[in-house]
């Protein structure tokens, strides 16, 4: 199915886009954050110090679904381990986008979150309760601004914001 949709950019003008998509699950290859055994292996062998405060946040953040913000991680954190420090936290999802375990997304509303699902995908955002979820799309690639004015585009984000079925009703 083709929907178009369109992007504001300078002096308010509108650039209308056309693009298959789909939100229906991925292959089966979606490719998230390692175990927490295997961090704790990569962290050493790229020099880390790895503590049973980092060692907290892996197992936190494998399989996680949720795109937590790095204070959301500090809140389960501290349930767990009550003297975890945000630093600490802040600093190893440093050190995992760094090593490419976890993506930074800036999707407005505030806070940075960390993407667990290091594929290539977007997001739908729901602007009421500000749960996040992943979207595959087919033909963004091929989302070229006609004129670039010399800006070598390397990477095509999209975020749909919307409300999620539990904000509609």
């Amino acid at each position: 199915m083709y929907r178009a949709f369109f992007a504001r950019v300078e002096n308010n003008h509108e650039l209308m886009f056309s693009t298959m998509w789909h939100s229906s699950s991925p292959a089966t290859t979606v490719r998230h954050v390692r175990s927490p055994t295997e961090l704790t292996t990569a962290f050493r062998g790229a020099g880390l110090k790895v503590t049973p405060q980092r060692q907290l946040l892996f197992r936190l953040l494998h399989a996680n679904h949720t795109h937590p913000s790095a204070d959301a991680l500090f809140a389960a954190a501290s349930s767990d381990m009550p003297g975890i420090s945000l630093r600490t936290v802040y600093q190893t999802l440093n050190d995992l986008v760094a090593m490419g375990e976890l993506q930074l997304l800036a999707l407005g509303g505030g806070s940075m979150r960390f993407d667990p699902n290091t594929d290539d995908h977007h997001h739908l955002v729901c602007t009421s309760c500000g749960e996040v979820r992943d979207v595959y799309l087919d033909g963004v690639d091929c989302l070229q601004p006609d004129d670039a004015n010399g800006f070598d585009v390397s990477r095509t984000s999209v975020v749909f914001h919307g409300n999620c079925e539990r904000c509609r009703s």
